[in-house]
């Protein structure tokens, strides 16, 4: 099976930016069931399969002690270690 591409790997070749990133983000936060999201021109990731892919993201989410700022680091490891798909 060939390897897929992760968003890091896209966010290093420049296909995607930091704004790109923290739309999805934002759009996971605000909102943990509104399904996939466009990331950048010609990608789509699903935010809340990603968290839930994550172990640490999964599993931090889920505590009343995280911060914030904790979760929202969580959420954007999990989607920078996602595989998008090209749409």
């Amino acid at each position: 099976m060939a390897n897929r591409l992760m968003t890091l790997d896209l966010f290093a070749t420049l296909d995607i930016v930091e704004d790109d990133v923290a739309a999805v983000v934002d759009a996971y936060m605000n909102d943990p069931t509104s399904g996939p999201a466009t990331l950048g021109d010609g990608y789509r990731i699903d935010p809340a399969a990603a968290v839930a892919d994550h172990p640490f993201a999964n599993t931090l989410i889920g505590q009343s002690w995280a911060s914030a700022e904790l979760r929202r680091a969580a959420v954007r490891a999990a989607i920078m270690l996602a595989q998008p798909e090209r749409v």
